[in-house]
C-alpha cells in the first residue's frame, strides 16, 4: 500500500481525517512509550554501572601497591612439576635471570644454582615457595658475590 497523497487526503471525509489524525497521535505515543522510555531507563542503568565500576577502580588503585608488595600468588599444593614451579616462580619474583642451573635430586627434590641474586629477594621467594606450595629448603650454600646484597647460592629444595 503506497502512502496517502495530499489529493487522497482531501477526498477523505472530515470524520475519516479525524480518525486518521487520532491514529497518528496514538502511534506516536506508543512509539515514545515502547522506544524512548526503555532507552532512557537503560541509559540511567549504564550511568549507575559506570559509577559502580569507577568506585571499584578507585579501590583497586588504593590496594594495588599493597598487593604488589606481597609478591606473586601461587596456588597451594600446585600440581606443576617442581622444576616448572621453581622456574615460573623465580621469574615472577624477578630472579629468573639469576638461575644458572638445576639438577634433580631424588623423586621430589631439586638442586638449584643462583648467581648474583639479590639476597633479600631470594629469601622472600623461598618463603613464598614454602608458604604457598610447601617447598622446603633442605640445604643451602650461600656466598657473597661482589656488591653488598648479591649472593651466589646452591639450594637443595624438596616438595613433600
Amino acid at each position: 500500500m503506497a502512502g496517502l497523497s495530499l489529493a487522497a487526503l482531501r477526498n477523505l471525509s472530515p470524520r475519516e481525517r479525524r480518525t486518521l489524525a487520532f491514529g497518528g497521535v496514538i502511534a506516536a505515543v506508543l512509539f515514545v512509550i515502547a522506544g524512548v522510555l526503555p532507552l532512557e531507563r537503560h541509559v540511567a542503568q549504564l550511568h549507575r554501572e559506570v559509577a559502580r565500576r569507577t568506585a571499584e577502580l578507585a579501590w583497586m588503585r588504593r590496594v594495588a601497591p599493597e598487593l604488589a608488595a606481597a609478591g606473586p600468588v601461587h596456588r597451594r599444593g600446585s600440581t606443576l612439576p617442581l622444576i616448572v614451579l621453581i622456574d615460573q616462580s623465580a621469574r615472577q619474583s624477578g630472579l629468573g635471570s639469576t638461575l644458572t642451573g638445576s639438577t634433580p635430586s631424588g623423586p621430589s627434590g631439586l638442586n638449584l644454582q643462583l648467581q648474583r641474586a639479590p639476597f633479600d629477594r631470594m629469601v622472600g621467594w623461598l618463603a613464598r615457595l614454602h608458604q604457598d606450595d610447601g617447598v622446603e629448603v633442605t640445604g643451602a650454600r650461600i656466598q657473597a658475590a661482589g656488591p653488598p646484597g648479591l649472593v651466589n647460592a646452591s639450594l637443595d629444595l624438596k616438595r613433600p
